[in-house]
């Protein structure tokens, strides 16, 4: 006879043991997807110092010393060559000086102080006779005199009391949201945090004169609050950013420059040099830190534009250039000062050359002066600064065989010989301007900066600086008022998010602009 009772424990046995195998299973799943995370961060955490030590570790590698040569002998040139030279086009005049009209007189006298302003009153009269003492006095005139005031106790501290009513028909409570602030729990208002940031990334003021001031009006606040605050506004915009990046690689033209700054990273005796970029188009500004000047870093990040990117003749960009897909436009400006540097050793040749590169920016000028934009700009570049390059073409090509190799000049005139098509790109396209120099002239509040704080805390602390750097060249190419974005932006991506319920691209400057007026 079959046991039923033994079969019924060996079958609890069996259903006890794959019970305790498949609680241990799921521990040791459990455990293992435990340490399986734990190695994901840290292989995450290396790669990211292998990022930052790497361009230091290639940096420091010594260059081989370059050999000792001989000095070049003149170059000698064939019969054609010095006819060539002796018919090479003359350089254009200079233009002449436009005569600048007068400014109509202002006004003389002071100027009213502007009415917007809050007024403070101050009402004084006498409770004597200065000449006798009596205390009966009439009113004889009111002497009435404004002057610029401040108050020193700028800064408030806001409250916000929030009643909690119960309602009378169904017994439940009702409180009412809190005004919106950069995010929960925080310290400071929307308006605070709009105003440090002006401070230190608008103004230029360093985060330690800041907290003096504060200290000296009665507002201590430690140097790691005003710290993280900066923290939070940038992450708090870059989305923001992040919206002005792809309208960049959206668009058909950009340009690009860069510049040096110096980041302090963990167990690194010195701080180490990186590079801050520059893209920008005649509508949004971006800047992005970068450990080095590589050119895998920027072929990657503009792989999805297509159009004409106004940048340095840098290798870095060769890759970009390849294909087709991105048309390579130059900076007029650079060969300019190369002409201008060569006027120590060849003064009348590098004039010659400069005055080429001056008729085609007086020409240039005339045009912005008189507001030609798309096919007027382009016929007019085309009548009037075509020839002038035509002209320099063949300047270029009769004194280049008289130059010796290692002279300034030649130097400028390879220059234009090698990147003619890319300097010349302006001539046939009305968005690209005939230099790089708006691009240069942004970096002056990095220079500014750098004055002031001298390097980056952190790889981290130089991207979020770029975030910030680049939302406010926005605001300025915006013309909008920066503190006053900085406020809106932050009321619409702080606590209230939910209720605005806005993307990230109704919140530019641009958008600002466009709300406010």
């Amino acid at each position: 006879m079959i046991d039923v009772a033994a079969i019924e424990r060996e079958n609890q046995e069996l259903r006890a043991l794959v019970a305790r195998l498949t609680e241990q299973l799921a521990s040791t799943t459990t455990k293992f997807e435990g340490v399986v995370s734990q190695l994901t961060e840290q292989v995450a955490k290396l790669n990211e110092r292998i990022a930052e030590l790497l361009p230091v570790a290639q940096r420091r590698q010594r260059r081989p010393t370059p050999t000792p040569t001989a000095p070049p002998t003149p170059p000698t040139l064939d019969d054609q060559a010095k006819q060539a030279f002796d018919d090479r086009p003359q350089a254009p005049e200079k233009p002449p000086v436009p005569e600048k009209t007068p400014k109509p007189r202002r006004p003389t006298g002071r100027k009213p102080l502007p009415t917007h302003l809050p007024v403070e009153t101050t009402a004084l009269r006498p409770e004597e006779c200065e000449h006798c003492g009596s205390a009966a006095l009439d009113v004889a005139e009111t002497l009435r005199d404004e002057k610029l005031h401040t108050v020193k106790e700028h800064q408030r501290r806001r409250v916000v009391e929030r009643t909690t009513c119960r309602c009378r028909d169904c017994g439940g409570r009702t409180t009412p949201r809190s005004l919106p602030a950069p995010y929960e729990r925080s310290k400071i208002t929307c308006d605070w945090l709009a105003w440090l940031v002006h401070q230190k990334f608008g103004l230029l003021t360093p985060l330690d004169r800041v907290r003096r001031d504060l200290a000296e009006r009665g507002v201590p606040i430690a140097m790691g609050s005003l710290v993280s605050f900066i923290e939070r506004a940038a992450d708090l915009l870059a989305p923001v950013d992040g919206a002005h990046w792809r309208q960049l690689l959206a668009g058909r033209w950009m340009a690009t420059d860069g510049t040096g700054l110096k980041v302090l990273i963990p167990k690194l005796s010195e701080a180490h040099n990186g590079y801050i970029e520059c893209y920008r188009n005649n509508d949004v500004t971006v800047l992005q830190y970068e450990p080095d000047k590589s050119g895998a870093t920027v072929e990657s990040k503009l792989a999805p534009f297509r159009g004409v990117l106004t940048a340095d003749a840098e290798h870095r960009f060769n890759g970009v250039y390849d294909g087709g897909r991105v048309v390579e436009a130059g900076c007029n400006a650079h060969g300019r000062r190369k002409f201008r540097d060569a006027e120590a050793t060849q003064p009348v040749l590098a004039l010659e050359g400069g005055a080429f590169i001056g008729a085609m920016y007086g020409e240039e000028e005339k045009a912005r002066k008189v507001g030609l934009t798309g096919a007027a700009l382009v016929e007019h570049r085309r009548r009037l600064i075509r020839p002038i390059a035509d002209d320099f073409d063949t300047w270029l090509k009769a004194v280049e065989p008289t130059l010796l190799p290692t002279e300034p000049l030649m130097v400028a005139v390879r220059y234009y010989r090698k990147h003619r098509a890319a300097l010349y790109r302006f001539i046939d396209d009305a968005d690209v301007p005939i230099d790089n120099s708006p691009t240069e002239r942004e970096f002056q509040n990095v220079a500014k900066l750098r004055l002031n704080m001298l390097f980056a805390g952190s790889t981290e602390g130089a991207h979020r600086a770029c975030v910030l750097l680049g939302i406010i060249a926005s605001c300025r190419t915006a013309k909008v008022p920066v503190q006053a974005y900085l406020t809106w932006a932050f009321e619409r991506l702080g606590t209230h998010r939910d209720a605005f319920n806005l993307p990230a691209t109704e919140l530019t400057p641009a958008a600002f602009r466009r709300a406010t007026t």
